[in-house]
């Protein structure tokens, strides 16, 4: 089946075909560095880590660019307030950055790149587009005369037609709703950070260090370019108006926005108490896989309403997958084929591709790999479950965590990395299966005391056992 996404800039569906053959060139902007990143940005990075594991399972070779922004208006004041350089600074929360990205298992990009180790290349960009009649100079910074760029304003679809000459904006981040001559070079102020350059002592503006980055490692035409839907306008209308400005092609094919990830159906806010970070969720004792099921389960271009019922069914849909892979692993099954349940398992792994394939709809993916674990353990409990379906079904569970990443039962040991408390038993799969051994034993000589005591520390240890009706046991980690 072919691949389909939503182009923002054509607003449609549209089958995926890249530039060069199997080859994605892809780019994302990755975090500002000025904190620690809460989880609707990581709604977003989740979203960027489906589609780039969804295309190499597709057979694609990625090449994925993602920029740190590590000079901007919130870093500088944030950093003189600690009375800091920004390096120091931004090198605490791009750590932390770094952890959150390993801790959720997101994939790192094959490059990850500074703002700040780009800036000859950001000056030389803004000297040709001065050439070209594109900017102008006002107290010494340099701004983009958008009105010299007509299809401003094609990708967020809004009409700019009108929009006042000379009308100008030289900070980060500005109103939605108002297009403005944005900055390229920023001319320096006292006790600012700066760099001595043609265009005079300053820093790049925000916008300008994404289209740099992007073609200088990606050339001049994208395949696709994802991002949050609150950096369409401006940031991403800029990048636009900045690359095509200079190069007089296409800056990128296929425009991915996630949507927003609201808080218990409200707009996250500090003032509201409801904004959290990776970190926070960790101290209230979430798991790192429940959290990442839970920002994946939605499709992307839908809001994602974050509750805590919604992470306790995530935490319990993440554990009876584990559950189901466990049982695949641990029990007998008869020898045999059983054709209805082979049927099924196809039609699975082939629903799972279809929701994936349709602009990544995760919700259908899910549904179908969770639809089979319901049927095939009615059919384990009823003795239906042959051998000889034994290797499509844990297939399928692989091809649907080279996706979704959560199957791994590793949360007490990301936690204890990152200094919180756990629950891990301190044992490995091995050491478990090895007591679980030896308790069978003691009950098979009817040694009732020391099977007991197993199952006791055992469960002192986190780990929870079920004795099947064919003999077997199961266990599993609280």
């Amino acid at each position: 089946m072919a691949l389909r996404f939503y182009n923002t800039l054509t607003q449609q569906v549209e089958t995926f075909s890249p530039l060069s053959d199997r080859v994605v060139r892809m780019y994302t902007c990755g975090p500002t560095v000025y904190n620690y990143i809460h989880i609707g940005n990581l709604r977003t990075f989740t979203f960027q880590d489906i589609l780039r594991r969804w295309l190499r399972a597709r057979g694609y070779t990625l090449d994925h660019v993602m920029n740190i922004t590590d000079v901007e208006d919130k870093i500088i004041r944030n950093a003189a307030a600690a009375h800091k350089s920004i390096y120091d600074y931004t090198a605490v929360y791009t750590q932390a950055f770094l952890e959150d990205m390993a801790t959720l298992r997101l994939e790192r990009p094959e490059r990850m790149v500074k703002a700040t180790e780009h800036i000859p290349e950001m000056v030389s960009a803004i000297e040709k587009l001065s050439e070209r009649g594109f900017t102008y100079v006002s107290e010494g910074s340099v701004y983009y005369r958008i009105a010299n760029f007509p299809t401003y304003g094609k990708l967020s679809h809004n009409d700019f037609s009108g929009i006042r000459a000379g009308a100008r904006v030289d900070v980060d981040e500005y109103d939605k709703d108002d297009a403005r001559d944005f900055v390229l070079w920023k001319a320096k102020k006292p006790d600012e950070p700066g760099w001595e350059t043609p265009l005079g002592a300053g820093r790049p503006g925000w916008h300008i260090e994404c289209s740099v980055m992007a073609m200088k490692y990606l050339g001049e035409t994208l395949d696709i370019h994802t991002g949050g839907v609150d950096l369409m306008f401006p940031h991403h209308e800029n990048e636009i108006a900045q690359s095509e400005a200079l190069t007089g092609k296409p800056f990128v094919r296929y425009w991915l926005h996630a949507e927003h990830l609201l808080v218990e159906g409200e707009k996250m806010s500090k003032s509201l108490g409801n904004f959290f970070t990776l970190r926070d969720l960790f101290a209230k004792g979430y798991k790192p896989s429940a959290l990442r099921f839970a920002l994946a389960s939605v499709p992307y271009r839908r809001q994602l309403n974050f509750t805590f019922d919604g992470l306790q069914q995530a935490t319990s849909s993440v554990e009876r997958l584990r559950n189901f892979a466990a049982r695949l692993k641990q029990e007998k099954f008869p020898a045999g084929s059983q054709p209805a349940i082979a049927e099924r398992i196809a039609k699975a792994a082939d629903d799972f591709d279809a929701g994936l394939s349709d602009d990544l709809n995760t919700a259908q993916a899910l549904a179908a790999v969770y639809d089979l674990v319901r049927e095939a353990n009615i059919a384990m409990d009823k003795g239906e479950f042959r051998q000889g379906e034994l290797a499509a079904v844990q297939d399928l569970l692989a091809n649907f965590d080279r996706v979704f990443a959560v199957l791994e039962d590793n949360d007490a040991e990301k936690l204890k990395a990152l200094g919180y408390a756990d629950a891990s038993s301190g044992l490995d799969d091995a050491a478990i299966e090895k007591l679980v051994a030896e308790r069978q034993a003691a009950r098979q000589r009817r040694d009732f005391a020391a099977s007991d005591r197993i199952r006791k520390e055992l469960a002192e240890r986190g780990i929870l056992l079920e004795d099947a009706k064919d003999g077997s046991v199961r266990w599993k980690r609280k």
